[in-house]
């Protein structure tokens, strides 16, 4: 099945949460996709609160996510977006999730609002609020 979506790490978290929006990310995860990056970075925070990898694996694998390595042309992509964001202040692990997005021809799914001010014409994002 085709992924319509590439999740931030911030709408993964959302919905692990139960915030505002967790109702949207749950609706597309069937179709979603989430860089290595962004995996990466929920495990951190799973563990930066006090959890363990074993935990965040026992959290994570329920969910099925198809995680997509971060390849030689996500790097350029992420490369190339740095100056179009930078402004936005956007991370590496924000870029790795566009750059997935936009080689994929992806929405990016993110709870993040900094991204609502980017402008290229190229990414299609979506905010979970």
């Amino acid at each position: 099945m085709a992924a319509g979506y590439a999740l931030d790490a911030s709408a993964l978290m959302c919905l692990l949460r139960g915030e505002s929006g967790a109702d949207r990310v749950e609706t597309v995860l069937s179709e979603a996709v989430i860089s290595a990056v962004n995996y990466s970075e929920v495990v951190a925070k799973i563990v930066e609160r006090g959890g363990t990898a074993e935990m965040a694996a026992a959290i994570l694998d329920p969910l099925h996510l198809d995680v997509v390595e971060f390849d030689r042309l996500q790097a350029v992509e992420a490369g190339r977006l740095r100056a179009s964001t930078r402004r936005a202040g956007l991370s590496l692990g924000d870029r790795a999730c566009l750059a997935l997005a936009a080689t994929r021809g992806l929405t990016a799914l993110t709870s993040d609002r900094a991204w609502a001010t980017l402008a290229p014409s190229d990414l299609r994002i979506e905010l979970l609020r």
